[in-house]
Order: structure tokens, then sequence, then C-alpha cells
């Protein structure tokens, strides 16, 4: 095998590991404005078990207050624009002030583009942004990327 070979196998294999732990770490970030978010939108504690349950392979979403959640905490860092779309630059600023270099932060930004892209109109911004959330699930479990929730709460809880 030859040395480049062998050293393209070995960034790889630390990219395989390293997307989970970014994701968790790009996870923590992105809930730290919860508590505001459930206290404007009077959010019941049913609508944070649907965001701990997330990443579960196989669990759906379905109560349309956790969309109105992730649009809440997508609005308040920046990365969605007034009508609820992506905005492509700060998104990808926030994913690589957590950890994702440029090509990850690009795939991350690249992956929910298509989702708002392939989900079927909806006028209701909260079911709209359920269904862009499990198209994004759907394709980071895809990637091996899934953060550990487990660590993330018990992070969270640590910094709280």
């Amino acid at each position: 095998m030859s040395l480049s070979l062998f050293l393209a196998m070995l960034v790889t294999i630390n990219l395989v590991q390293a997307s989970p732990e970014i994701m968790k770490n790009l996870c923590m970030n992105y809930g730290k404005t919860m508590d505001q978010c459930k206290q404007e939108l009077g959010l019941p504690d049913s609508v944070i078990n649907d965001l701990y349950n997330f990443w579960k392979d196989d669990y759906v979403m379905t109560d349309r207050l956790a969309g109105c959640a992730i649009n809440c905490l997508s609005t308040k860092l920046d990365i969605v624009d007034p009508d609820g779309n992506l905005h492509h630059g700060n998104a990808k600023e926030f994913a690589m002030k957590h950890g994702a270099d440029d090509g990850m932060a690009q795939q991350l930004v690249d992956i929910i583009h298509r989702c708002e892209k392939s989900t079927p109109p909806n006028d209701d911004k909260c079911t709209k942004t359920m269904d862009i959330a499990m198209c994004f699930k759907k394709e980071i479990h895809k990637l091996n990327w899934v953060p550990n929730m487990d660590l993330v709460v018990c992070e969270v809880l640590a910094v709280v």
C-alpha cells in the first residue's frame, strides 16, 4: 500500500470518527437557547422529549410544536431568514465555529438546502421545519454522523 493511500485512509477514518463528535458540539450549542424558546412559545415538556429522541434512528417527530421549537432556535441563532429559509452563510459559519471544517460545514448546508427543496410545500412553518429536520436526520444517519445524545445531555447538564 502506498504511503499516500495509507494517509488518505487515516484522514477518512479520523473524519468519520470526528463527525459524530462535531455533530454533538453543534447540537449542544444549537440547543443552548432552548429555555428562551420554551418560555416564549409556551412549549410543553413533551417537545423537549421529542428533541431528545430526535436522533434515534426509528424515532419520528409528529408534534408540530417540535418544528416550532427548531424554528425558534434557528431564528435566534440567525441561521434562518425571517421566512424560515436557511441562511447559507450564517449556517456554515455556525458549523465552523463549533468544530466543522469548511468541507463538513458546506456538506451540512447542502444537506439542509436539499431537504428544504425536497420536502412538500406547507404553509405551516412549524410543520415545514419539522419535515426538513426529519429529512436532515435521515441524511446524517446515512453519513454515520449521528451524535450520542446521552453525551450531549450530560454536557448540557454539566454547564447548567
